[in-house]
């Protein structure tokens, strides 16, 4: 599939990520979710370059053999350094940090980690995980979307499962998060080609088991990150059709005293979970008046 953007290469913590690209200015680095890649973004990547940003899409940890660790490690506080990595990579000292889905789980632990290195944060999907826990039980309906999560933790199951039948599965979250909306078909198709690289599915199903790790100092250090304050200006944008995360825990989860610098909602309707490539129409003009208020230095 030929692109128009540039192509970039990142490097932390000993691996390589590559990296699409566009524009030049502040740099704004947009993280992808699952089951997704770096494309994620096209729709935005153009809109911030004519604004006067660096839009950066990097590819997330283990999305390609080159950013595989050697020890399969794939807890949130190692994508959070990676973050940081890049950061120190391109020689910035701060950058506004967008996340949809795991990106947005890693954009609020990279926010924890290091609120320094960050003018802004912008989620889109996902909630703060330190409230959910206290939202869930008001939401119960939230349980069976999350159906897939322990599905994940079967290993060998569901590594077979998610693969089999040209991937049927994974169009199968596209339609059950995003109802209503058909996602290009060459979009899909590159999403199905980044999963199909040597060691990808094994990455983006060790994500969820590492999520369900209690153990180690890496999964200490995860949950406390994700249970911390955001001492960072933040925009939660949420679908209000979104089949895999209910929107209406951001209603509940999203709470202002565990955003000390400010937060922002942002319901966008008639839109689901992939809410960014459903109504970039919407969603871009929201995320571009974001980076240029609320204190987000340009």
């Amino acid at each position: 599939m030929s692109s128009p953007f540039d192509s970039t290469t990142l490097h932390a913590n000993g691996l390589e990520f590559s990296a699409l690209a566009q524009g030049n200015g502040p740099v704004v680095l947009c993280l992808h979710g699952f089951p997704d890649n770096q494309r994620s973004f096209r729709l935005q990547l153009p809109a911030l370059a004519d604004a006067g940003y660096r839009a950066l899409a990097p590819t997330l940890r283990g999305y390609e053999p080159s950013s595989q660790p050697d020890e399969g490690d794939y807890h949130i506080v190692r994508m959070a350094e990676d973050v940081i990595g890049w950061i120190d990579d391109l020689a910035e000292e701060r950058v506004h940090l967008v996340g949809h889905d795991w990106g947005a789980v890693i954009g609020y632990a990279a926010a924890a980690l290091a609120p320094e290195r960050f003018h802004s944060l912008t989620t889109l999907a996902i909630p703060h995980p330190g409230g959910l826990q206290a939202a869930l039980p008001k939401v119960p309906s939230q349980l069976r979307n999350s159906w897939y999560m322990l599905f994940f933790q079967l290993r060998g199951i569901a590594d077979y499962a998610v693969e089999r039948n040209d991937w049927a599965l994974i169009e199968k979250l596209w339609r059950d998060w995003s109802p209503g909306w058909s996602p290009p078909p060459d979009e899909l198709t590159a999403v199905k080609q980044t999963l199909a690289l040597p060691g990808v599915k094994q990455a983006a199903l060790g994500y969820y088991r590492a999520m369900f790790g209690i153990r180690g100092d890496a999964a200490k250090e995860s949950r406390r990150l994700l249970e911390s304050k955001i001492a960072v200006p933040t925009l939660a944008l949420t679908g209000a059709l979104d089949g895999c995360m209910d929107t209406r825990l951001h209603d509940l989860a999203m709470r202002a005293d565990d955003f000390p610098n400010g937060m922002r909602v942002e319901r966008i309707d008639g839109a689901g979970h992939f809410l960014h490539q459903e109504k970039p129409s919407e969603v871009n003009p929201i995320l571009l008046e974001w980076l240029g208020s609320a204190g987000c230095e340009r």
